[in-house]
Order: structure tokens, then C-alpha cells, then sequence
């Protein structure tokens, strides 16, 4: 009678508490974005783009438009949901497709993007600036991708019967979607139509709350770092600086999106190893980063823009690092073997870019929210390390003894090619082989 009575109570609390709570702390937050704009260069490029939003959209989307709505929160889910939007693009040129942002990092580098009609931020869930963005866009579809949970925007395409999806979504135990059976947050994700999944474990949690609405499609990257690879772009100079095409060429490391955490991992095993090469391209770096990068090294350290000046730059040098945007998933196919950043750090970066080009990776801890971080390492194509000495002992098998190398290599490059098909998958799902 008790348990009845609490259950009764609860939903009763949801529905009076649960939207003005919510509301009232995103518009808490959208004024502290304005208040740190002051100061802060990130939350000013948000609050301007905030600003920018309708004129985007008045320009963008006509009345008469046929619109699906695509959004990805930064440049990370931007990529993963890339490869479906140019899909629909290309079966369906009768649609316009509206990207939307939330965080500047994505709209900064693909507010230009060709394959979107309009490109813009996604406006603060707020509900009436919900149901404003709504009108103006009238999507006949609206995907978000991966984690994007925004409850008024949900509930708004829900009441209007706008179908919302989820794709290459990832759920873990500990998320607050598990926690408590009642959770506010579990009983938004009703108000999609579908939620595509990238793995089976994640489609049970579900379950387990009583969501039925999912499917185990995969996850879109597989499929976006198969195409970028297929238009890997030609380096010059880290072809001279490998030496690929010679016979005994030195085995070389890429570490790709690194940190100075991961150069403390790293850097020592290089300098005790000059018969190896490696090529850094930093997550992020200004002159004084790439000052202490070069000092960093024992066995002498070349920027490719001193190359690209004087080939002969690089002599004598064991240590490449490349200071300019848009190389990475290219560089990946000039080394050996990979070690990729942000594992000790905020998170790690993108394991797939590497191990597409059947090469092993070596990854650090922070890796729980990425599935194939665990399925890699499990397969034999991938690493993870939580210490130096654990860092130094992979490095020594994979770069000292080709063999080794090799197998885990093609462990690596045959697993990527084993989950490519998402996009397919999901594009059916969502019915538009019937359109």
C-alpha cells in the first residue's frame, strides 16, 4: 500500500516539478553563459551564436521546405552522425537538411559545411525559444546523435508528432538514466521514436528501465573513418621523414591528439629508443606549447612547417611534430603503430581514426565511454596502459619486433572493417528506402 502510495506521489511530483525545475536550470545556465562571455573567449562565441540563430534560419529554410533536423552536441558527434547526413543527402535531394550545434568547437570548424542547408546553434531549451526554432524549422524528422538528451525539445517533437531519434548511442551503468528506477531522465528518452544503439549491453540497460524503443544498429564512426581513409590526403614530407618506401626503415609511432599528460607516458621511452621515430600531432597548440615540445626530446625535435621551408630540416631529427589542423587521420597511415591521447586526461580521442590502417594502438585509462576502446583490447589490436612503465613494456613489443606488430595490426584493421555498416543499418531503420 505504502510502495503504491510513494509511486503515486512520484509521478505526481514529475509532472507538476519536473518541467519548470528544468527549465529554470537551463535558463540559469544560458545567463551564466551571457555573464562568462565576459571573459571567457569560449561562452562569448556561444552567446553570439545564440544571437545568430534566426537570421541563420530565416535564410536557410523556407516555408515550403522539406527539412530534416540533424543535431550533433560538437565536432566529435558531428563526424559520427557525418556519414548518415550525406547519405540522406545524396538518396534524398528533395530534403533540406538543418545542422545544429551546441557547443562552439563544432560550429567554429563546420559552420560551412556543403552538406547542410543551414547551419546554426541549437537555441537554449527553453520552451519558448523551443517552440520558436520548431516553426521556423519544421523538420519532418529530427535526429540527434549519441548522447543528445534535451527533455522540451523531446517533448515538443513528441506532441507535435515529429519523429526524434537517437543514433550511435552508448549507455553505461553508472549514468543517471540507471540509477534511480523513477529518473526524470530515463522517462524522456519515451519521447524518441527510436533509439539506434551501438551495442548490445546498451539496448538491456535500457530494458531494465522499461525503454523498448531501442535497436542495436552500431556505431556511424566505423563508416566515417572507412571513408577517410579512402581519401587519405598525400604528406610529403612525413613520407621523407618515415622513410616507408626504404628497406630497413626505423619503426615509427604516431601520437595522435596528445596531451602533456600522455607526453609524460611517452616522451622517455623515445629518448632512451633512438633508433625508432615519432610523429606528435598535439590535440592543441600555440608557440609555447610547440616551444616546450621541441625542447622536450633528447634526440632532436622538427616542426613540419620547418620542413616544409627546409627539407633538410630534419636530419638527424627523431621526433616530428605536426603544427597545423587536418592531417591527423592521414598521418596515421605514415607509422607503425599509434598511440592516441586523452587517456589520462578528460577522455580518449578517436581510436578508430588509427586502427583503420591496421596498425596496433596503444591507448591510456579514461577510455570507459568508448566501446571499442574495451572490444579493441580485447581482440588483440589494442592496448591500454595506465603507467609509464606499462607504456614502455607495449612500446617494446610493438615497436622492437615487426612480427608482433604486424599481427596486432591486423587484429586492429580487421576489427574496424567487422563493424562498418551502421549508417546502412540505420538509414533503413528510419525508412527512407520507402520514401
Amino acid at each position: 500500500m505504502y510502495k503504491d502510495f510513494r509511486i503515486v506521489a512520484e509521478e505526481a511530483s514529475r509532472q507538476i516539478l519536473e518541467a519548470p525545475l528544468y527549465t529554470a536550470g537551463i535558463a540559469l545556465y544560458r545567463f551564466g553563459v551571457r555573464v562568462a562571455g565576459l571573459s571567457n573567449p569560449k561562452a562569448r562565441k556561444l552567446d553570439r551564436g545564440q544571437r545568430d540563430i534566426w537570421r541563420r534560419l530565416r535564410e536557410g529554410i523556407g516555408p515550403d521546405d522539406r527539412v530534416i533536423w540533424v543535431h550533433a552536441a560538437s565536432l566529435g558527434e558531428f563526424e559520427q552522425g557525418r556519414p548518415l547526413i550525406e547519405k540522406i543527402r545524396s538518396e534524398h535531394p528533395e530534403y533540406k537538411i538543418l545542422l545544429t550545434f551546441f557547443s562552439p568547437s563544432g560550429y567554429e570548424v563546420r559552420s560551412g559545411y556543403e552538406g547542410a542547408d543551414c547551419v546554426c546553434y541549437l537555441p537554449f531549451d527553453t520552451p519558448a525559444r523551443v517552440r520558436r526554432f520548431i516553426d521556423m524549422a519544421h523538420p519532418e524528422m529530427a535526429i540527434f546523435v549519441k548522447y543528445e538528451i534535451w527533455r522540451n525539445y523531446l517533448h515538443e517533437l513528441y506532441e507535435r508528432g515529429i519523429p526524434a531519434y537517437l543514433i550511435s548511442a552508448a549507455f553505461r551503468p553508472d549514468q543517471h538514466f540507471f540509477r534511480h528506477r523513477g529518473s526524470w531522465y530515463g522517462m524522456w528518452l519515451r519521447w524518441y521514436r527510436r533509439i539506434f544503439v551501438q551495442d548490445e549491453r546498451s539496448r538491456e540497460l535500457l530494458e531494465s528501465i522499461h525503454i523498448h524503443n531501442a535497436e542495436v544498429c552500431g556505431d556511424t564512426r566505423f563508416d566515417r573513418v572507412t571513408q577517410i581513409k579512402a581519401m587519405q590526403k598525400e604528406i610529403a614530407e612525413l613520407q621523407a621523414f618515415t622513410r616507408r618506401s626504404e628497406p630497413g626503415a626505423p619503426a615509427v609511432m604516431m601520437a595522435g591528439s596528445s596531451w602533456p599528460a600522455d607526453e609524460e607516458i611517452y616522451a622517455r621511452w623515445f629518448d632512451s629508443h633512438p633508433e625508432t621515430k615519432l610523429v606528435i600531432a598535439p590535440h592543441e597548440f600555440d608557440p609555447q606549447r610547440l616551444d616546450a615540445l621541441k625542447a622536450r626530446f633528447a634526440n632532436g625535435t622538427v616542426l613540419l612547417s620547418e620542413m616544409r621551408r627546409d627539407p633538410r630540416a630534419a636530419e638527424g631529427k627523431q621526433v616530428l611534430v605536426i603544427d597545423c589542423f587536418g592531417l591527423l587521420s592521414s598521418a596515421y597511415a605514415y607509422c607503425d603503430a599509434a598511440y592516441v591521447g586523452g587517456g589520462f586526461g578528460a577522455g580518449l580521442h578517436n581510436i578508430n581514426e588509427a586502427a583503420v590502417y591496421d596498425i596496433p594502438v596503444i591507448y591510456g585509462p579514461n577510455n570507459r565511454k568508448f566501446i571499442e576502446a574495451r572490444e579493441l583490447a580485447a581482440c588483440g589490436g589494442g592496448v591500454q596502459v595506465t603507467t609509464r612503465a606499462e607504456f614502455e613494456n607495449a612500446a617494446g613489443i610493438l615497436l622492437l619486433s615487426e612480427e608482433e606488430r604486424r599481427r596486432r595490426g591486423i587484429l586492429a584493421g580487421r576489427y574496424i572493417r567487422s563493424k562498418t555498416g551502421a549508417t546502412d543499418r540505420i538509414y533503413a531503420a528510419l525508412g527512407f528506402d520507402g520514401k
